[in-house]
Formats: structure tokens, C-alpha cells, sequence
């Protein structure tokens, strides 16, 4: 007669039975001790302390906690949650078995990783859930329930700061791609509106990306004027990346939506800005191109190919929301579905700038359609990345400060994932990887931990198939200086 398990634990500890492998029983239990699957989120610790992320951030905080009582500093929840983020842990819930992870805790900062050393919750080193939620939560209001608060406009500064680092200072030209998107909403929601073209309610919050870097996010309600909030960043971005790169011409590159006189305007009043922006068609526009769609049907039916196109500029000035005429650029493509007309219109000179030959090439026609306006598409890769892979659309709170916060901590996190990248990935097959797949091959890595008072002993999965790659990973951010760019 078999024994019978007679409490919770000896059912917690009994041997779990599956199916034989030939002549071999296959049996398993949660006996392993401290494992983690998370072993590259020493790679992110490394990162984080060489650019001192957590602790810029943290500086954005007013923490008016009693310290006697207080276990994680606001650095410490904030680079548990950036982590967490990065490492694919967007809700706050999967914070309440993450806190158990020593390996996290190491990664954290968290000079106990095992947490016997807390005043209370002893054995859980990491913040609980609720915890972090205050954090999130911290919607600048001075109540006694409120002890956390952060100053949003500190916080927007810091983010677009170490986003700036991440730039070369001595560059010749910054592109800056402007895009809206949509992210819907199932609550509600602080600021929401219904959006036809998504279909339910949402946010469309303002994306300025540069390069692979994302500069700025912010949330938009339905009550606001985007000219208004598309030149409010732009002065800020624009003050900040002066101090930066002095030396660089700025262009402004985005698709139709962002074609405003306001706009356009102010570029043409600064001496170092300039704009690449969608042009949507009309009969006039259509009918500037007609030679040209003449040449790319015959070059079509002569060359037997299935589509062909032809580049064509001229002057234009819409009758009365334009203030004077400006250079546009069409696009005169003719494919198996037909024509196929497409319009940027620029400031940008077509002689080029004396100091840069290369760009007269650049800013032709062809080359200004073709290299620099539809390098919009690798922006909108890099924004795809932010919400795919680290759910930056996460917006479940009540209050917009605190998801406006959620959209930066989300920026930041795909900071981190971007600067190992660049930093250490170079060379390697991960050196133009996308953030998920960095995560998936290079910081899942399973792992043993074992603590003890001398040392932090971590021993990685003998078959991890990216060994050469994690040790050049390691070695590039070991040698990195504080505060690098």
C-alpha cells in the first residue's frame, strides 16, 4: 500500500511522475533551489550602472517615506521594474513571485539578495507589487496616502538626457521622425478618446525617434491641439540637442499628418532646422506628375518590369493655409494596380550645403524620397519594438500621470535593451537584433545561484548556445566608464 502524503508540504514535495524514456523513469520535484531562467539581467545591471539610469531617474522622485521603515529606495523599485520590463515582466503582478528571484535582486542592487536582512517580509528581498504600484501611482498629490511623488517635467528632462548620451556629439546631421500612434484603452481611463480610425478609445501619445533611440513619448488626450503639442516638444528637443551637438543641421521628417503650416513655419524660422514631411495628394499635385507617370508607364511596358517610378520637384502653394511656396518632391510610381503618386514636400536646398558635397546627391529628388524620407519606415520599426516587445501600451492605471510614467519607464527600459545593443553587440549576430530577440536569445539564460557571506555564486546553463557571444557582451560592459554615452 502506497503512502499518502498527510500535509501541504508533503504534497508540495512530491515527486511528479512522466512518461518513461525507454528504459528510464522520468521523475521530477522543485527541489533545485535558487534557479533562474533571467541570468542576463546581469548584462542589464551592468548597462544600467554604466549610464546610471536608475539613479537618474530616481532623482525625479520626492520620497517622503519614514526611514526606519523603509526597505527599497526609490533607485531600487525603479531598477526592479526597469529590469523586470526589459527582461519581458510588464504587469505589476508578476512582481509578487519576481521578488522571490535572488538573481533580480542582484541585478537590482539589493546587497541582501536572499532579503534575511528586511524589517519585515523577511525572505523576499524585491518590493511586492503594491509596493511598486505606489511607485506608479505617484501622481504628485501631497496626502498622507502619497509618500512617493515625482515631478513629470524632471522626469521628461531625464529621459530625454540619457537618450542624448546615446548620440554622437559631433555629428553633422540629426534626424528627428515624428509618429502618432494609437494606444488603445479598456478602462476608464483619465484623458481617453474614441478614435474612429482605431476604433475605441485610446491615447495617441507623440513619438520622436532618432536614429534607434526613442527622445521623447508623450501621452496626448482627445481635448489637446497637436500643433500645438508637436512645436512645444520640438522647442524642447530642439534646446537640448543644440547644447549637445551644436555643430549639427536638425531635419524634421514625418508623414502627412504632421504637413502643417505651424509647422513648417517654424523651421523655416531657425537657421539649423530643417523639414521632410508627407504631402497628401490632390488633383493639382496629381497633375504636376502627369508627364511623369507618362515616362513610368513606358519604362514599365519597355523594361517588362512590374512596377516603375520616376522623380519629379516643383513649387507649390496651397491657396490659403500656406503663407508662401515651397519645394515638393513627387513620386511618380505606376504598378500592376496602377498609378501610384506619392508627395513629400522639404526645405531642404537641392544643391546640397557647401560643407557636405554628399548631400547635393541626397537631397535630389530620388535620393530625398528614397534615403531620407522613407527611412521613416526603420522609425516605425523601432516604435514597434517599444510596444511589441515591451508592451508600452500598457496603460492601466486611472490616473494619466501615472500612465504617462508607465510610457517613460517603458522608454527607458528599451534604453537599456538598445545601449547593449550598441555598446556590446557590435559584431555580433545580435548587433542589429530586434529588443525581443535579444531578450529571447541572449538574457534568458538559466541559471543557479548560490549566496553566500563571501560571494554571489552564479553558474549559467552549460548548453546556452550564445556563450561566446554573452562573454564578449560582458567583457565590453565591464570596461565601460560611468556615465558613458
Amino acid at each position: 500500500m502506497k503512502d499518502t502524503p498527510t500535509s501541504a508540504t508533503d504534497c508540495s514535495s512530491a515527486p511528479l511522475l512522466f512518461p518513461d524514456l525507454g528504459t528510464r523513469k522520468v521523475v521530477a520535484d522543485f527541489s533545485g533551489g535558487q534557479l533562474s531562467s533571467d541570468g542576463g539581467a546581469l548584462l542589464l545591471r551592468q548597462i544600467d550602472r554604466a549610464l546610471g539610469v536608475s539613479r537618474t531617474v530616481a532623482g525625479c522622485f520626492l520620497d517622503l517615506r519614514d526611514s526606519r521603515y523603509v526597505d527599497h529606495s526609490v533607485e531600487h523599485l525603479l531598477a526592479q521594474r526597469l529590469h523586470a520590463l526589459a527582461l519581458g515582466y510588464e504587469d505589476l503582478n508578476d512582481h509578487a513571485t519576481l521578488r522571490l528571484d535572488p538573481l533580480l535582486a542582484v541585478a537590482a542592487g539589493k546587497t541582501d539578495p536572499l532579503g534575511q536582512d528586511r524589517l519585515q517580509d523577511r525572505g523576499r528581498a524585491l518590493a511586492a507589487p503594491s509596493t511598486l504600484n505606489r511607485l506608479e501611482l505617484s501622481n504628485c498629490k501631497a496626502t498622507r496616502y502619497h509618500k512617493l511623488s515625482h515631478d513629470p517635467v524632471r522626469v521628461r528632462d531625464a529621459v530625454l538626457k540619457l537618450a542624448l548620451r546615446c548620440l554622437p556629439k559631433h555629428g553633422r546631421e540629426i534626424v528627428l521622425g515624428l509618429d502618432l500612434m494609437g494606444h488603445l484603452v479598456h478602462g476608464l481611463q483619465e484623458g481617453r478618446h474614441f478614435s474612429a480610425y482605431y476604433d475605441g478609445y485610446c491615447y495617441q501619445p507623440l513619438y520622436v525617434v532618432c536614429g534607434r533611440v526613442v527622445l521623447w513619448a508623450q501621452l496626448r488626450t482627445g481635448d489637446s491641439d497637436p500643433k500645438e503639442e508637436v512645436l512645444a516638444a520640438l522647442r524642447v528637443i530642439l534646446a537640448a540637442l543644440r547644447q549637445h551637438s551644436p555643430q549639427a543641421r536638425i531635419v524634421i521628417r514625418g508623414d502627412s499628418g504632421f504637413c502643417r503650416e505651424e509647422l513648417m513655419s517654424f523651421c523655416e524660422s531657425q537657421s539649423d532646422v530643417y523639414f521632410v514631411l508627407g504631402l497628401a495628394k490632390n488633383p493639382i499635385l496629381v497633375g504636376n506628375v502627369r508627364e511623369a507617370l507618362f515616362a513610368a508607364a513606358a519604362k514599365r511596358c519597355l523594361c517588362a518590369t512590374p512596377s516603375a517610378r520616376e522623380f519629379t520637384e516643383f513649387s507649390y502653394q496651397t491657396q490659403k493655409s500656406w503663407s508662401r511656396e515651397r519645394r515638393v518632391i513627387g513620386k511618380a510610381e505606376v504598378t500592376a494596380e496602377g498609378n501610384n503618386p506619392r508627395f513629400v514636400v522639404t526645405n531642404l536646398p537641392a544643391a546640397g550645403f557647401p560643407e557636405d558635397p554628399s548631400s547635393a546627391q541626397r537631397f535630389a529628388p530620388a535620393g530625398l524620397y528614397e534615403e531620407v524620407y522613407c527611412q521613416r519606415g526603420n522609425m516605425e520599426n523601432i516604435l514597434k519594438q517599444q510596444v511589441l516587445d515591451l508592451e508600452a501600451d500598457r496603460m492601466s492605471t486611472h490616473h494619466l500621470a501615472s500612465n504617462q510614467l508607465r510610457l517613460w519607464l517603458a522608454t527607458v527600459a528599451y534604453l537599456l535593451l538598445e545601449r547593449l545593443r550598441a555598446l556590446a553587440l557590435g559584431g555580433t549576430e545580435l548587433a542589429n537584433a530586434t529588443a525581443g530577440t535579444i531578450r529571447v536569445k541572449l538574457l534568458k539564460v538559466a541559471t543557479t545561484i548560490k549566496v553566500s557571506v563571501r560571494r554571489v555564486y552564479l553558474q549559467f546553463c552549460s548548453a546556452f548556445p550564445l556563450q561566446d557571444v554573452f562573454r564578449l557582451c560582458q567583457e565590453r560592459l565591464r570596461n565601460l566608464p560611468q556615465d558613458c554615452g
